[in-house]
């Protein structure tokens, strides 16, 4: 009788050890993902460094040529007065009609509902826009992702323009959730 109480209770300290073993490699790994995470996004952000530093033309030119190594077709930079909210038109590579927005801002800005709103009062309506997308060297704010998302807009903020930049296609850009992606914090002037 002692040694099934014993074995009975090297199994309860056993599987206690164990639990306590799988749950803190849990909380390890998860801790990890989200490092990795956070590490991504600021190598991103670091990449765009040249990009702070041009000037409204030369970014609606880079933002072209981003579309065209994605396999974009028929792609012109178009900004300039009176563009009426275009600065780049192309298709993508499914043939889908792409007018896109850039805004290249200091990364301590952010791009608010006021610019969102109107570039969708535009680009549908006089550019035909199948897929309206505006890039941002900053983030959006709350009130301007949560009109895009409701409008059917692609926004690339900052993050996600360090990723694009980094290799990451626009057809996958397009397709993401933007009610559920990014973030709208503002970065210090100073933060890489």
């Amino acid at each position: 009788m002692g040694t099934v109480l014993l074995a009975a209770l090297a199994a309860v300290v056993l599987a206690v050890v164990v639990t306590g073993l799988v749950r803190a490699g849990r909380r390890e790994a998860r801790a990890e993902k989200q490092r990795l995470a956070e590490d991504a996004q600021l190598q991103a952000r670091r990449s765009l460094a040249a990009v702070w530093a041009m000037d409204d033309r030369a970014f609606e030119e880079y933002v072209a040529g981003l579309c065209r190594r994605d396999g974009c077709t028929q792609v012109q930079r178009v900004g300039g007065a009176g563009d009426l909210g275009a600065d780049v038109i192309g298709y993508l590579p499914d043939g889908r009609k792409i007018v896109v927005q850039c805004k290249r801002y200091a990364k301590h800005r952010s791009v608010g509902s006021r610019d969102i709103q109107t570039f969708n009062g535009t680009a549908r309506a006089e550019h035909g826009a199948d897929v309206p997308v505006f890039v941002a060297s900053c983030v959006f704010t709350r009130p301007a992702r949560d009109f895009a998302a409701r409008h059917g807009l692609c926004l690339v903020d900052v993050d996600l323009l360090g990723f694009w930049n980094s290799g990451t296609t626009l057809s996958s850009l397009v397709e993401l959730d933007i009610g559920r992606s990014g973030s709208h914090r503002k970065l210090s002037p100073d933060h890489d």
